[in-house]
């Protein structure tokens, strides 16, 4: 299963140059990766309220190319592994007009409770839910 979502370019996503900021992808693909718990049935509010987070502890980020204002572009966002400890989403953001990709990431993520402590095993609420967002299709 994957979560696509398109978004518009907006002034405040921009450099000077009319590019699009580092740190707006950055923004987009967390939106992906909530989205697509929100999909799978992960409220992230309640998880929290239930003892669990899930903070992101490594990304790979390769900028290919960059969008630019007013560009229309779509994120993508799916489950590539689910391991007893971490969590790893894919995620691609492309032009929507040509298809062209700007952003190859991947997002490791553990389930701690709300001290900051890692969970060994993932919490069976997590588990059972991530598998069935398993896996990405190139």
């Amino acid at each position: 299963m994957k979560h696509e979502f398109t978004q518009r370019v907006y002034y405040a996503d921009t450099d000077a140059y009319g590019v699009v900021w580092h740190g707006a992808y950055l923004r987009w693909m967390e939106q992906g990766r909530v989205e697509l718990c929100d999909k799978l049935g992960l409220d992230l509010v309640e998880l929290k309220k239930n003892d669990i987070a899930i903070p992101v502890t490594n990304m790979n980020v390769r900028y290919k190319s960059s969008a630019k204002l007013d560009d229309r572009v779509v994120i993508e966002t799916c489950i590539k592994e689910l391991t007893p400890i971490r969590i790893t989403f894919g995620q691609k953001i492309r032009n929507a007009q040509t298809g062209a990709l700007h952003i190859i990431a991947e997002f490791e993520t553990v389930a701690v409770n709300n001290e900051g402590r890692l969970y060994r095993e993932m919490p069976e609420v997590l588990k059972s839910k991530l598998e069935k967002g398993l896996l990405c299709r190139d």
